[in-house]
């Protein structure tokens, strides 16, 4: 989940870790298989979404022979299993809009099982490219408070290449092009600090306030997407 709010988003991660650890270990593991299988390399160095799904991996403690597990399983031979990415563009309840990125090997039966959790939970598919321009790709780390000083993060990560720099009571936050995540990446691995979340996402160019009887109800259609097997990530721009 991403958009609405970037601390919550930390916080579910966390929480989702905690909560339910296998299910987001496997799904995890089925990113860097995929990664793998469609970079046709399992050497992060050579295949830059395979670093990315490696860094997941990371943000989420998965044990190291869980990853290594996988890159063999998805390196080894055997039955090629061809998937392809989709974005699916939804409306939820309140109107908010929401983009949901996938991985599917068979099209037709992630597509039913994703128009079956909309019809439960009070949503609907929007028509190509309504909710899309409502977002910016972009790099974003989240620094936690405690984990940086604040000079020399901003100093750090404004040398890197970085778009923006933000402080909030919480912690901080840095925005990047996509094509220069990467590099404020390693430069904040080389400074040593540590990051509570850092993805390429989609953020909102504009939220859609949800009302507090209604939080729940768009929480639980986004919380039912992400738990979909094939669901890489949701993103939204509802205000919570």
């Amino acid at each position: 989940m991403a958009g609405h709010s970037k601390w919550a988003k930390v916080k579910h991660f966390k929480g989702a870790i905690d909560a339910k650890r296998s299910k987001l270990f496997g799904k995890i593991a089925k990113e860097i298989m995929i990664a793998v299988k469609m970079g046709s390399s399992g050497d992060p160095d050579m295949n830059p979404r395979l670093r990315m799904a490696l860094l997941k991996a990371r943000m989420a403690s998965m044990p190291r022979d869980n990853i290594e597990r996988a890159i063999k399983k998805a390196s080894g031979e055997g039955a090629a299993v061809s998937y392809e990415d989709l974005v699916y563009e939804v409306y939820g309840p309140s109107g908010v809009a929401i983009l949901i990125e996938l991985s599917t090997d068979n099209r037709n039966r992630t597509s039913a099982e994703i128009r079956a959790i909309l019809t439960r939970h009070n949503g609907s598919m929007a028509t190509s490219g309504a909710v899309s321009r409502l977002f910016q790709k972009k790099g974003q780390f989240i620094i936690e408070r405690e984990a940086a000083d604040e000079d020399k993060l901003m100093e750090v990560a404004m040398n890197a290449g970085a778009e923006d720099f933000k402080s909030e009571p919480e912690g901080y936050e840095i925005i990047t092009e996509p094509g220069d995540f990467e590099a404020v990446s390693k430069a904040l691995d080389e400074a040593g600090i540590t990051c509570a979340n850092a993805s390429i996402t989609q953020l909102p160019t504009m939220v859609t306030p949800v009302a507090p009887d209604m939080v729940e109800t768009v929480q639980k259609l986004i919380d039912a997407l992400e738990d979909q097997d094939d669901v890489q990530e949701v993103f939204t721009n509802a205000d919570m």
